[in-house]
This record gives structure tokens, C-alpha cells and sequence, in this order.
């Protein structure tokens, strides 16, 4: 089994998820993607298995301060080049166990995904 975490370290609910993990015994590959970056390509097959407004983050302050011109009219073509662009306004954190991802956190959440 092969479990990645994708995120930015010093978010708040990353910590959450990475104390979840370590509490449940899951054993993860941290993927720090303001530092390592995320492709166009992985972000597509995120936005294919969620849909891109779940893997969006239209709540943090990066989508806020974007001009108004590039918050209308989002599509999924444009939110995956704005999250290209601009990581942290991906949703995080996004979990892959063996392709199947489930994105944010929460612990009921992660408790069904590791059992399934």
C-alpha cells in the first residue's frame, strides 16, 4: 500500500492530518507541493476523481485575492492553471492511497478511507 500526503507543511490542518496518520499507525510520503510543486497532470487527475471545485480552495486567502476577472467565469481548465500557478490555493490536505485521493480533513473521513 502507498499512501502520499499532498500539501504545505506549516497549515493547520495538515498538522492535523499528519497526528491523524501518526496516531492510526499509517505510514505516508509527505509531498510538499509549495516546495516541490504539483503538475498541470496531477492536478487534472485530482480534479477527474473529486471534480476541480472540491480541489479548489475558494475559501483561503490566496482565491480571495485574486482579481475578480480571474475568479469569474471558473471552469475546471481555469482553476487547474490557477492552482498550477498558485499551490496554496489547492484544498488541502489531498491524500492518495493507491490513486484513490480523498481531499481536506477530517477524521470520521480518513477512518473510512483506511478502511475501505
Amino acid at each position: 500500500m502507498s499512501v502520499t500526503i499532498y500539501g504545505i507543511k506549516n497549515c493547520d490542518t495538515m498538522k492535523k492530518a499528519f497526528t491523524w496518520l501518526g496516531e492510526h499507525g499509517e505510514a505516508y510520503d509527505f509531498h510538499d507541493y509549495k516546495k516541490q510543486g504539483v503538475t498541470e497532470e496531477k492536478l487534472r487527475e485530482w480534479c477527474v476523481k473529486a471534480g476541480w471545485d472540491k480541489v479548489i480552495n475558494r475559501a483561503g486567502t490566496t482565491f480571495k485575492k485574486l482579481a475578480d476577472e480571474d475568479k469569474q467565469d471558473l471552469d475546471e481548465a481555469k482553476a487547474i492553471a490557477l492552482m498550477a500557478n498558485q499551490p496554496s490555493m489547492i484544498k488541502r490536505p489531498v491524500l492518495d492511497k493507491d490513486g484513490r485521493i480523498e481531499i481536506g480533513f477530517k477524521p470520521d473521513a480518513y477512518a473510512a478511507f483506511f478502511a475501505s
